[in-house]
């Protein structure tokens, strides 16, 4: 946090997206830290710490919203650069009041940690997460519980049962027109290891290939390559090869001409399935909200 509250000491007015770019250049920060995200995918993790950097000052008096959307260092933030400390971290904050306060209504405020001197996270250095990463954590945790539970019982099904549930799973992410449409195609032909055809689009403009597979064992090279000589046979240029189990990197580095194969194994399964709510329901949800600026534009 030391290089946040550095930056502002100039006493100046800053909104948040100068500083994340003042910071991105004094860590020399490639474009690939730069835009390396949340868990939830819907933040830069460098534009979180950076945010959260700034909250936690002003939270303990340090810094201040001066206008709408911009910070400035207090008198306080000044004496304590005055000092100068070697690091702002959690517990220096802590010896103000009002840190103290938002700590202890605060659940998720996250506990020190032991980032390297040069480490691309400095700007939040003394903080092991910010509640958005305690929020994205706990999320991604619940739902790598969650794929496994919904593989294993996936692959205790019956074969025909895994049959309906790869035909409404493609369905449901968009392929093979109608449920109708699909379910009178999938495992149908049982022709030269391919196990069905699905419409590529509602319109059918053009037919993918599948081929299923409720296997425990890894999918060697070996059944791709013998999936892609049928899909050649039928002169298709699309297939899809579906496993509960996992492919070799042999089987994932072999790169058929004239022939597009998509590879998805038992994790990408559940996790497809997850994502389009295929054998699972929703239990609970929350709302993050955030201050709405414009509505206090006028005041």
């Amino acid at each position: 946090m030391l290089p946040s509250i550095e930056f502002a000491s100039d006493g100046k007015e800053h909104p948040l997206s100068e500083a994340i770019e003042n910071l991105a250049l004094r860590f020399k920060l490639t474009d690939a830290e730069r835009q390396e995200l949340l868990p939830s995918g819907k933040q830069a993790r460098f534009n979180n710490r950076v945010g959260w950097a700034v909250t936690y000052l002003k939270k303990a008096g340090l810094l201040t919203s001066s206008s709408r959307g911009k910070f400035q260092i207090t008198q306080r933030g000044l004496d304590l650069l005055k000092t100068k400390p070697p690091r702002i971290d959690i517990t220096l904050l802590n010896k103000f009041p009002e840190f103290g306060t938002f700590r202890s209504t605060n659940t998720t405020a996250p506990e020190p940690d032991n980032y390297p001197p040069n480490s691309p996270n400095l700007p939040l250095q003394g903080i092991a997460r910010t509640p958005d990463e305690v929020i994205d954590a706990a999320y991604q945790e619940l739902r790598a519980n969650l794929a496994r539970e919904l593989l294993e019982k996936i692959k205790s099904c019956s074969p025909a049962f895994f049959e309906r549930f790869v035909v409404e799973l493609l369905v449901k992410m968009g392929y093979g027109g109608s449920l109708v449409d699909a379910g009178m195609a999938i495992g149908k032909t049982n022709d030269e290891g391919i196990d069905g055809i699905i419409k590529e689009d509602r319109l059918g403009l053009d037919a993918i290939y599948i081929q299923a597979k409720r296997w425990q064992n890894t999918v060697g090279r070996p059944e791709i390559q013998q999936f892609v000589g049928a899909l050649a046979g039928k002169g298709a240029r699309k297939g899809i090869f579906i496993t509960t189990a996992k492919f070799s990197a042999e089987a994932k580095s072999y790169l058929p001409v004239n022939v597009r194969v998509v590879l998805i194994d038992g994790e990408q399964l559940a996790n497809y399935a997850i994502e389009v709510n295929l054998g699972v329901s929703i239990v609970s949800e929350y709302q993050i909200k955030r201050l709405d600026l414009d509505y206090f534009e006028s005041e």
